[in-house]
């Protein structure tokens, strides 16, 4: 039965929450499985251009622009956890079509199925999304809802490295076997994907519901529009677009330069991925604590530059191709970019939490997510078409040595192609930045204070890390990997649940 429950019993809490961890996990392993590098390197195997890798980058955030008309089936319905599962079995059944894409449809026909396809699984999904996000606010209890999605997103990322590591190496070995036709290795992990969602689908279906509370319907345009008559707000927002444009205009592109203009093997791809994503979890206790010190601006004009010079700092892995730096390099690109994402990624989410005024904040945060949304998807598109116009394009500086007994030469510059499109995004970030300062917020201070910080801040994990108590901070997260869903700790807010009225 999917009917609400009017009231729920300690024990129907404890089972709901165990399956949101479980579902958690599914749901972690299908994203990991059907997108990301894995969905970008199908692309390129069917032949999809660089306009084309584009749009699938910004199929994702638009398509959950689709979160505003949903609101008004939830509330129509009023059953979240039918809409949440009916939604995710339809959106999920595309990965069928895009997974068979190599043996029934082809080359002509294989780009336009996948686009359709990833359009209709991320329209659909959306309608989840909403009707999730509800469920999970009344449901969860709210002295533990920090923690524990907290607690559920450490699982997931955890389980997420794994799983990308053993696909990456599936997929080498089944390219290099020359019996399996072309596509055949994506095919294989697009079908697991799936199998995992509807592992997820299985144990949200088991998560109960309580009923939705009446409660006063206002309109969500005449909402929003009043944030941006917030003159501090509207500064933020500003900023949040014109960042959000900024990254989301090279960031989708740095699997296809690592994959084509570097010719690296999609297992050292996504060995650079995880070395990101792990340095940035190690660093949001470090961020936090400055942020908690601080402000929330203070860390973001620390952690934003920081990652556009990591863009600026990707024209320099080719002089004019790789070299014997180019590795060296990425290395310490990757993590520096994680550990800036989570600064800018925590910092960003909790200055509009602040600005956000006491009983209006879900319209402010609503506004947030359509202009990050929009900006997010749109700056891929553009930068999938412009890019090509700088194929034949090039910049060069060489330093010039001649005397009666030698002559050589330096070759200092050398942007082309790619190294154009991370300048310009580069330099929308830097303005960006610049937007960030008319922003106020209570606590600022100095950037060298914030500086002076970190750098204090990994000193210390570091000794941590080389003691006793580093190997205290591996057991407990051991135990975290063990327990679950266990939930008496308080935590820091979770960035993953999204409230939408």
């Amino acid at each position: 039965m999917m009917n609400p429950k009017e009231t729920l019993t300690e024990d129907d809490i404890k089972k709901g929450l165990s399956f949101i961890i479980r579902d958690g996990l599914a749901t972690q392993a299908m994203v990991t499985l059907t997108s990301g590098i894995f969905l970008v390197a199908f692309g390129l195997q069917l032949g999809a251009s660089n306009t084309v890798i584009g749009l699938l980058a910004a199929i994702p955030p638009l398509a959950e622009l689709i979160q505003m008309p949903a609101i008004s089936i939830v509330e129509n319905v009023r059953n979240r956890r039918l809409i949440c599962v009916c939604a995710s079995i339809v959106a999920r059944l595309f990965w069928i079509v895009i997974a068979f894409i190599p043996f029934f449809f082809g080359p002509t026909a294989a780009v336009p199925v996948l686009i359709i396809s990833l359009v209709l699984y991320g329209s659909i999904s959306a309608i989840s999304h909403c009707s999730w996000n509800s469920w999970m606010r009344d449901f969860v209890p709210q002295d533990i809802l920090g923690s524990f999605f907290s607690r559920r997103m450490s699982l997931s990322l955890a389980l997420g490295i794994v799983l990308s590591l053993v696909a990456s190496t599936i997929i080498d070995f089944i390219q290099r076997n020359p019996a399996y036709p072309p596509g055949t290795a994506y095919s294989v992990i697009f079908i697991g994907g799936f199998i995992a969602g509807l592992i997820g689908i299985w144990y949200m279906s088991r998560i109960p519901e309580p009923l939705m509370k009446e409660s006063t319907k206002v309109r969500t345009l005449d909402q929003i529009r009043s944030t941006f008559r917030d003159e501090n707000f509207s500064r933020l927002i500003a900023f949040l677009g014109a960042w959000n444009f900024a990254v989301n205009l090279a960031a989708p592109f740095f699997t296809v330069y690592l994959l084509v203009m570097l010719d690296f093997d999609i297992t050292v791809v996504i060995i650079f991925a995880v070395l990101s994503q792990v340095s940035s979890v190690l660093s949001y206790g470090m961020w936090g604590r400055i942020a908690d010190r601080f402000s929330n601006k203070s860390i973001l004009r620390v952690s934003g530059p920081l990652f556009m010079i990591c863009i600026l700092g990707w024209t320099f892995t080719t002089m004019p191709t790789r070299h014997l730096l180019t590795i060296p390099l990425l290395i310490v690109l990757h993590i520096l970019m994680g550990v800036s994402t989570a600064g800018v990624t925590l910092g960003s989410a909790n200055i509009g939490l602040k600005l956000a005024p006491h009983g209006g904040a879900t319209a402010y945060l609503a506004t947030i997510n359509i202009i990050n949304s929009l900006a997010a998807g749109i700056a891929p598109i553009i930068g999938g078409m412009f890019v090509d116009s700088f194929k034949a394009t090039e910049l060069s500086l060489t330093l010039n040595w001649k005397s009666a007994e030698t002559a050589f030469a330096i070759q200092t510059l050398d942007f082309q192609y790619w190294d154009f499109f991370f300048v310009f995004a580069f330099l929308i970030g830097i303005y960006s930045i610049h937007r960030l300062a008319f922003v106020k917020e209570d606590g600022e201070v100095e950037d060298r204070l914030v500086v002076q910080e970190l750098i204090a801040q990994v000193s210390r994990e570091m000794r941590n890390l080389s003691t006793v108590g580093g190997l205290r901070h591996m057991l407990r997260f051991t135990a975290l990997m063990r327990t679950g869903t266990g939930s008496d700790e308080k935590g820091a807010g979770d960035n993953e649940l999204q409230v939408q009225k």
